[in-house]
């Protein structure tokens, strides 16, 4: 059973409209036989086409593979419930994102975030920083594909006090490894209590591989993924969420590469992470971390001198297990009965209020926004790789706000919850749009129309 990532255009819809149905059926016909996707990005769109990349599950049994949720599933939200003003920040791992495409540096971002919100929910990219997780007290931390579903309306999310988080880590060569890692276990259970029922050494080890696409993006392929479903069918009952640590395979120049390259280099290891524990997630509906272990003495022993601020957390870690350890112990459990997710107290799409993402990202939860109503606050600064046009989209009036900085979304936010027009903060003030019209034998046609200045961005 392997992950992969396929690449490949789609013809774009008219309007660009409907576009979670549209590339849904167009995948259909471009899918083998039992390959189950689950992760998508648009890394470049025009009005003639989309060039798409998924990660897809391949040897998954079909009786397996038909009880599966389409990642690409929709269901509308019916209502906006507005009892408490709930953020989504998201920074998609592996596309070379300025702010929060390394270790744990969108951290700062999410705690402003945080402060102007009642509950903020994010995903480890944003604040794994290895040894180190300082995310905000109402921040929920929540695997990406979990945080799709809950875009797209097919799963809520329910808080709990504590998880029972299960621990796998590679069966290393060098026995000290494995040790360091078992060593962290202990820590976090010591020093916060984590409720460690079983750490399990994986023999043969999983193998995981990290290669770029062509868009430049991070993604990989992993094999020997029957051995960890194997440990997790063994124990299901008897966990909460899930802890892996392994090795990728990178080529030994990346490690020098990416540590010298003052943050240039996309981080080569995080997009087959994601690629794993978007796969686990969606099979076992339980929250899932992974981390990299180190591959060799040779890595472990590399002078990497002083290094980026934004590198630094790694540079400095030995098992970087830490960041996800301090996560699942108080990540929400994913709901999927649509019973259960209108019970009170479980998080769904309705309680969404508004995501924030970095300019250009076009994926699914930009694509569930899109539909669900759900405000979009892109963020120019956070440059990245991606070579999307998100204001070609058809958002509704006043749905998407482009800013410049992570400042600016906090004031979107804050005007957002408030009920303000953000629009309504800057000059000039558009002239009101003044529309007469002339009412004959029950009909109204107009007849005469004032227009304001038209429609600007947050920051023109």
């Amino acid at each position: 059973m392997n992950l992969t990532e396929t690449e490949f255009p789609i013809p774009a819809s008219q309007g660009h409209r409907n576009l979670i149905a549209h590339i849904r059926k167009a995948l259909e016909f471009r899918l083998a036989d039992g390959s189950v996707p689950v992760r998508f990005a648009i890394t470049r769109m025009d009005d003639a086409q989309y060039q798409c990349e998924f990660g897809a599950l391949e040897g998954l049994e079909p009786v397996a593979a038909e009880g599966l949720d389409s990642i690409f599933r929709f269901v509308r939200r019916k209502i906006e419930r507005i009892d408490d003003f709930t953020a989504v920040f998201l920074v998609p791992t592996g596309i070379g994102s300025e702010i929060g495409g390394h270790a744990g540096d969108a951290t700062p971002a999410a705690r402003v975030l945080a402060a102007a919100c009642d509950r903020l929910i994010t995903h480890p990219n944003v604040v794994n920083a290895s040894d180190l997780n300082e995310m905000p007290d109402n921040a929920l931390y929540v695997e990406g594909s979990a945080i799709t579903r809950l875009m797209m309306g097919t799963a809520g999310l329910q808080r709990v006090r504590a998880n029972r988080v299960l621990v796998i880590i590679d069966e290393h060569e060098i026995e000290m490894f494995a040790n360091d890692n078992i060593n962290a276990v202990s820590a976090a259970r010591a020093t916060y209590g984590l409720d460690v029922p079983k750490l399990v050494k994986l023999d043969p080890p999983l193998r995981m591989t990290g290669v770029f696409t062509d868009s430049g993006r991070a993604v990989g392929e992993v094999e020997g993924l029957e051995r960890i479903r194997a440990v997790l069918d063994e124990n299901l009952g008897g966990f909460d969420a899930v802890a892996i640590a392994s090795v990728i395979q990178v080529d030994d120049d990346y490690h020098e590469e990416y540590f010298n390259c003052d943050g240039k280099m996309t981080n080569p290891w995080g997009g087959v992470e994601a690629m794993l524990t978007h796969a686990l997630s969606l099979l076992y509906e339980i929250p899932t971390a992974h981390s990299p272990m180190l591959e060799s003495l040779k890595v472990a022993n590399f002078d990497l001198g002083r290094v980026d601020p934004r590198l630094a957390a790694e540079a400095v870690s030995l098992t970087f297990v830490q960041c996800m350890l301090k996560g699942l112990h108080r990540s929400p459990r994913i709901v999927t009965d649509p019973d259960a997710m209108g019970q009170a107290g479980v998080i769904s799409a309705a309680d969404i209020s508004c995501l924030v993402i970095p300019d250009k990202c076009v994926g699914l939860p930009t694509l569930a926004a899109l539909e669900q109503g759900i405000p979009v606050i892109a963020v120019r600064e956070n440059e990245n790789l991606m070579q999307n046009d998100l204001q070609a989209l058809p958002w509704a009036p006043g749905q998407l706000h482009v800013v410049d900085n992570y400042w600016e979304a906090v004031g979107v936010m804050t005007a957002i919850k408030a009920g303000i027009t953000p629009e309504s903060l800057r000059r000039p003030l558009p002239a009101t749009r003044v529309e007469t019209r002339k009412i004959e034998a029950g009909k109204a046609e107009p007849v005469d129309s004032q227009p304001g200045e038209g429609k600007r961005s947050v920051n023109s």
